[in-house]
């Protein structure tokens, strides 16, 4: 399946318009083992003036129910991503409107669920009362991380035990994830690296890129 973000390394897709004044929200999106996690409290412990780290909710529900995706059904995986939107939706609303100047680093961003939802991403928005629109617009950016499966580095559930995704399905569901986000205006993809350290700096130019062309100080 063709990646439908054509780029290497980063890029922009769309146009760049200024962004309110306050809080920025940028989403760290992709598939199992891109290292959305890492990357986003790497960032925030290394300069937590600038960067917050928002935690993933689905991570958060599945370690509740103690289950991961894989050993649900389709009934099961309704009511995980529901519970998962709406946590995703509480931690986002409690972020500072405009008191707060730093940059909030999300690990994954609502779109993502319509991934998830067994019956596609229409009725996913229906369910959910909302749409793809207006859940674009909570977002000032999003940055795409191809997953360490691609290079051969995927480790699976060793790493997270919620995650029950073979090498194969991570790369899949990451493609899903880029479809997903395509029709943001300020869509970022990094690829894999062979080594995190090089994979952090790659999104933290992109950031400190997309912090100038918001016009946020």
């Amino acid at each position: 399946m063709p990646d439908p973000i054509h780029s290497k390394r980063a890029t922009l897709h769309g146009a760049l318009h200024p962004s309110p004044s306050g809080a920025v929200r940028i989403v760290l999106t992709g598939g199992p083992g891109a290292g959305k996690t890492i990357i986003a409290n790497w960032l925030a412990s290394e300069n937590p003036e600038k960067f917050a780290a928002i935690p993933e909710a689905a991570t958060q529900v599945y370690q509740r129910h103690n289950t991961r995706w894989d050993l649900l059904d389709d009934a099961a995986r309704r009511n995980i991503q529901r519970e998962i939107f709406w946590l995703q939706r509480q931690q986002e609303d409690a972020i500072p409107a405009s008191s707060d100047n730093r940059v909030f680093l999300l690990d994954r961003g609502s779109l993502d669920g319509s991934v998830y939802w067994p019956d596609g991403p229409e009725d996913y928005w229906r369910e959910l009362l909302t749409s793809e629109l207006a859940e674009l617009e909570r977002y000032d950016a999003v940055i795409w991380l191809q997953t360490c499966a691609m290079i051969g580095l995927y480790d699976g559930a060793e790493s997270n035990a919620c995650r029950g995704e073979a090498s194969e399905q991570a790369v899949l569901t990451g493609q899903k994830l880029a479809r997903a986000w395509f029709r943001h205006p300020r869509l970022y993809r990094v690829d894999a690296f062979p080594t995190i350290e090089e994979k952090v700096a790659m999104v933290r130019k992109i950031i400190e890129t997309v912090i100038v062309r918001l016009g946020h100080s």
